[in-house]
């Protein structure tokens, strides 16, 4: 049982499956919102959880796949499974054909459910936008935003799953929001690998502009992530409680922003997992319980 145990925290620690709690609350918040004027049905509900952690199981496992040697030569990333020799390259491997399959499965759940052809018609793409990013800092310095329009698009393909035909512009000030938000803090988790990425030349905003320069343009990210925010909650007609979520975003992206700075990046890991993850749980909790607290009341 401890070896099990142990293997699985190896695997969570790989794939980083804790992070899935990033975007997984801007989908399901994306999921309610499409689904109004009723609730999501069950398995719809259950379709975007799976979708959602196969599609980031297999994005984070090709980045570590093709970034293992990378890794290896970074004394803080050295001690991930691959380079460290914990997983093996054909298990990691593996693991990622089986998250694919997973995610296309579930795509195409949608089409038996709800007659919906989009979610896997989109799916092939969606993982090759995903998983393409590993080498966007090769060769652009955009690298930020490649990974937070991937990972934005997950409340837009939430949104397509549950209703194409409604699709519109609050989705896709949801996703903008999102955008900001995640290559805002990349750019804030770039900042500690600025020597390496010089010397293997790698692409990041932090190497090419400096680390002062990244961390002044996260912030306005950021303050385009609260304004794309409220920019959702009047498209939909949202209410207080949401707004209440809004405010709660902005003070901890200004705590997040405030506890790092040019000369002490010691705190990084706190603005990366813990402020981030109470960002994401906060904003889609109680924007969850803001729509179902509009809906309808049935006769």
């Amino acid at each position: 049982m401890t070896r099990m145990l142990a293997s699985v925290r190896t695997w969570g620690e790989m794939i980083k499956f804790s992070h899935s709690i990033f975007a997984l609350p801007f989908a399901l918040l994306a999921v309610f919102l499409a689904a109004r004027p009723e609730l999501p049905s069950p398995v719809s509900f259950a379709l975007i959880v799976i979708c959602m952690v196969a599609a980031r199981s297999a994005a984070m496992t090709f980045n570590r796949i093709a970034d293992a040697r990378i890794d290896a030569g970074n004394p803080r990333t050295a001690g991930r499974p691959l380079p460290a020799g914990t997983i093996r390259p054909t298990q990691a491997w593996l693991f990622f054909w089986l998250a694919c399959a997973l995610f296309i499965a579930a795509c195409g759940g949608f089409w038996f459910a709800s007659a919906n052809v989009w979610p896997l018609r989109l799916s092939v793409p969606t993982l090759l936008g995903l998983c393409l990013y590993s080498h966007a800092k090769r060769f652009t310095l955009f690298a930020h935003l490649w990974l937070g329009a991937g990972i934005a698009f997950a409340p837009v393909a939430a949104w397509i799953a549950i209703r194409p035909d409604t699709l519109g512009v609050t989705a896709w000030a949801l996703m903008a929001g999102v955008l900001f938000w995640i290559s805002g803090f990349d750019m804030i988790y770039a900042c500690q690998d600025v020597d390496y990425d010089r010397r293997d030349g790698l692409h990041s905003i932090p190497a090419r502009f400096g680390v002062p320069a990244a961390l002044t343009l996260a912030r306005f990210f950021h303050v385009f992530t609260v304004a794309a925010l409220i920019g959702v909650g009047v498209l939909s007609g949202l209410g207080i409680i949401y707004y209440i979520g809004v405010a709660c975003v902005a003070l901890l992206l200004i705590v997040e922003n405030a506890i790092v700075s040019p000369n002490d990046l010691s705190r990084v890991n706190l603005a990366f997992f813990t402020v981030n993850g109470v960002v994401g749980l906060v904003l889609g909790t109680l924007g969850i319980i803001d729509v179902c607290m509009h809906l309808p009341t049935a006769p």
